[in-house]
């Protein structure tokens, strides 16, 4: 995953043709000041992931076991990744180009089809999934390697191919055999080399290896993907809410779990969405090396949100079915596990873009542990509300937070400033996972105190 110069080579004639293969500038996507948007084919291509996703949460309700959501992981790696890369892609190529949007076409088929086969992917569907998979993978990436041939961009899709080749023959091999634990094992390994290869920048025998510094994307357009994404796992959500309820008779604890549901989901988006996903995109879009907070915030931790929506539309699910009695190992975990996960996922997203862990989120994260513990003693219903009392207070928390952080800062100096003089000039940024010092950190959401210091 490597980006184009900021600024696109301008039009040459000559051999290199034009708006076709071998002459790459004229696919670029265009750079504003302001940054690109996300187009409405883009909105469009992404209508196959709902279907994905919806899949996705549908198979893990089929399979609650440890077994079933282990191979629900593996399929969601899969998912993601084949939509991740082509959200790269697209960062660098314009969408709107007839040749672009060709291509996006035949990704969207083969992305249909290959969520289609979700269900039974790893049973008598393997061969479809596989095949479809490295079709979207291999395919889109042969594409863009020949457009890219005699530019600058092409040595680094050379490098991407490679990678995805080698996963291409472990995805068809495992599809292949008959045993589904050698299946399962080596499309684990095929995954583990696809979400390695961008860590070592994609470090190929004789073609060299990447470095973030070469990925200029643009940073306030990946981060507009990945938030519409999460709208996307959010609306499966609210879908998922709306079909049960229509599939059951009401009842006060069909009522009480769907209201639980549904305000759980509205939170999950206020935490991520009322200040964080904002603030995020104005960093990664102000960022000197925009390519790895792209790496590490957007594409290797939203999976974890995306994950743990997922894995709380199927407690959404079972809670309105069977609100009352028991409460299983599976819905526990299930009812627990989605909004940590999301927490999670958040902390790390905030610790990735913004330098520090947040108390809030940890203490959210402890407060899920304790009802894990409680949990035998709960109905269904209980757990549920209890679970999504846990994600509307840390919503709650944030929009407090946010607001003593906005009287403060209107009252004190920045760090380095004081009354009448302009701030002190900012030192380079730290990494993704690197926390700089105390003195540089200032929290957009609040002054919540930091664990990981």
């Amino acid at each position: 995953m490597t980006g184009p110069p900021a600024t696109p080579d301008p039009p040459a004639s000559g051999a290199a043709g034009s708006g076709v293969p071998g002459r790459p500038s004229a696919l670029l996507r265009p750079r504003g000041q302001d940054g690109a948007r996300v187009t409405f084919f883009e909105l469009f291509f992404d209508l196959v992931f709902v279907f994905a996703i919806t899949q996705l949460s549908h198979r893990l309700l089929e399979h609650l076991t440890v077994r079933g959501a282990a191979e629900t992981l593996l399929l969601l790696l899969a998912v993601w990744w084949a939509w991740m890369y082509t959200c790269w892609t697209t960062n660098w190529f314009d969408p709107n180009h007839p040749v672009i949007r060709l291509m996006l076409v035949g990704v969207m088929i083969a992305g249909l089809f290959m969520a289609a086969m979700l269900p039974g992917a790893l049973d008598d569907k393997a061969l479809w999934f596989a095949a479809a998979y490295t079709a979207i993978q291999v395919g889109r990436t042969a594409f863009v390697v020949i457009c890219t041939w005699t530019h600058e961009l092409g040595r680094n899709f050379q490098r991407i191919l490679f990678w995805q080749a080698v996963s291409a023959a472990l995805w068809i091999g495992g599809a292949l055999v008959d045993d589904h634990e050698a299946r399962a094992g080596l499309w684990l390994l095929a995954v583990a080399l696809e979400y390695l290869a961008p860590w070592h920048g994609f470090a190929t025998p004789l073609l060299g290896r990447s470095s973030t510094a070469e990925w200029t994307i643009d940073g306030g357009h990946m981060a507009e993907r990945c938030q519409l994404f999460i709208i996307i796992a959010l609306g499966e959500s609210v879908l998922i809410t709306g079909g049960t309820l229509a599939a059951h008779a009401p009842s006060g604890q069909v009522a009480a779990g769907f209201i639980a549901a549904f305000v759980g989901t509205v939170a999950l988006w206020w935490i991520y969405f009322d200040h964080t996903a904002e603030a995020a995109a104005e960093k990664i879009a102000s960022s000197a090396d925009p390519g790895r907070l792209g790496r590490s915030a957007y594409t290797f931790i939203h999976i974890v949100m995306v994950a743990g929506i997922i894995v709380g539309a199927v407690a959404d699910e079972m809670v309105m079915a069977h609100p009352g009695g028991h409460v299983s190992h599976g819905f526990t975990a299930v009812a627990l596990g989605g909004p940590a996960l999301f927490i999670a996922g958040h902390a790390l997203f905030k610790r990735a873009v913004f330098g520090a862990f947040t108390g809030a989120r940890l203490t959210a994260l402890v407060v899920l542990a304790a009802l894990a513990a409680v949990a035998p003693a709960l109905t269904p219903l209980a757990l549920h509300i209890s679970a999504a009392t846990v994600v509307v207070a840390l919503a709650l928390w944030d929009v407090r937070a946010y607001r003593l952080s906005r009287r403060e800062s209107a009252q004190i100096p920045l760090p380095g400033q004081v009354s009448g003089q302009a701030p002190s000039p900012v030192p380079a940024q730290a990494g993704p996972f690197e926390s700089p010092p105390a003195e540089m950190f200032t929290d957009p959401f609040g002054r919540e105190p930091t664990t990981d210091r």
